[in-house]
């Protein structure tokens, strides 16, 4: 996934996410609720589009595999940099993703993204 973003690279999606037609992908934009593999590569060309220079940095991740080792899930936080339109970018994210043994190779089938906010 990350190799895909900071590569923006496109044509890695369909190695790392599952192709399903009803699967949910929640981003941190309030508008970023999409539906199908279809709707998760539009927004990834939009991304690609209006972003450059991207550079994720991870930490704090935990993955748990199921006891049967066909279902994960992991959480981790990210710092998200990069440009827009010539102007430096950071966002401090929490993510949360879930992923399923097909065909013997593990896929994304859901993931959340969000920033925090001060309380």
């Amino acid at each position: 996934w990350i190799a895909a973003v900071e590569g923006r690279d496109i044509h890695l999606l369909p190695q790392v996410v599952v192709q399903d037609v009803d699967s949910v992908w929640i981003g941190v934009g309030s508008g970023d609720w999409m539906v199908g593999f279809d709707a998760l590569e539009q927004a990834m060309r939009g991304q690609n589009a209006a972003l450059d220079e991207i550079h994720i940095q991870v930490s704090d991740e935990l993955i748990h595999v199921s006891a049967q080792g066909d279902l994960a899930w992991a959480t981790n936080q990210w710092v998200f940099n990069g440009s827009m339109g010539g102007q430096p970018l950071s966002m401090n994210l929490r993510c949360t993703w879930i992923l399923e043994k097909r065909q013997g190779r593990w896929v994304i089938v859901h993931f959340h993204k969000s920033a925090g906010i001060a309380m």
